[in-house]
């Protein structure tokens, strides 16, 4: 869960009320349905915070199963794991990581390091979804490195993509399912196979998945204080910021 940016946009501010996306444009023939779908997939999600807790949600609704873990053990999250039903599951993080097929960190960022044993994570997709703040909404300096290098350094043997960060949790709970243009997620890392299969995971969840590029200048693009950071985009507006 990250802390909530001075100035930053709520979900009413970007065309989104609780109930759905308000179409930009009139679309009355808009086909929301994305041209692939990734494959259904156990995904681990080590954070139930807002952001973790409402990724589980779309990931059950759209027929994956979860398993999640946070540092408080899992014996704490027996109302989320009722409220999901029989495709969802609590582990210790250890655990989550060595039963999950992709694992996504949406943990406050200084608690990365040191959270998961690296051979837990030993050529898994993991996704950096954390956000690196040094004081209340004010981007930590980490010395022109971005986040998700330090959690590729951290966990070597792990293909790290960076996604799933940028997003407001109301925005994420209705966007991908509401009429209209979709928005998109961006993805970032070095290996194309990972960037993949993060994507179809996206596209599974009614959002555009838009690539930045590697890791390093990708993964900059979107933390706190890159220019995709918390900027709710239609797709086509994504690849337009993309390709200028």
């Amino acid at each position: 869960m990250r802390p909530r940016v001075a100035g930053e946009l709520h979900p009413d501010q970007v065309g989104l009320d609780r109930h759905g996306l308000r179409a930009r444009h009139p679309a009355p023939h808009c086909d929301r349905d994305p041209p692939f779908r990734g494959a259904a997939m156990r995904t681990g999600i080590i954070g139930t915070g807002r952001i973790g807790s409402t990724l589980a949600r779309i990931l059950v609704a759209a027929g994956h199963q979860v398993v999640l873990a946070h540092a408080r053990g899992p014996q704490t999250l027996g109302p989320l794991v009722a409220e999901l039903g029989p495709a969802a599951s609590a582990a210790h993080p250890a655990e989550a990581a060595a039963r999950a097929e992709l694992l996504v960190l949406m943990v406050p960022f200084e608690g990365v390091r040191g959270l998961l044993p690296p051979h837990a994570v030993q050529d898994k997709v993991l996704v950096d979804a954390t956000n690196a703040f040094g004081g209340p909404g004010a981007p930590a300096d980490l010395g022109g490195r971005g986040s998700s290098d330090l959690v590729a350094e951290w966990y070597p043997g792990a293909q790290v993509v960076k996604s799933l960060n940028t997003m407001h949790y109301e925005t994420l709970a209705v966007a991908g399912t509401a009429p209209g243009e979709r928005l998109a997620h961006f993805t970032a890392g070095d290996d194309v196979k990972a960037k993949e299969i993060v994507a179809g995971i996206i596209t599974d969840l009614g959002f555009a998945p838009v690539d930045t590029g590697p890791l390093h200048s990708g993964g900059i693009l979107q933390q706190p204080g890159g220019p995709l950071f918390n900027r709710p985009l239609t797709e086509a507006q994504a690849l337009a910021w993309i390709s200028h």
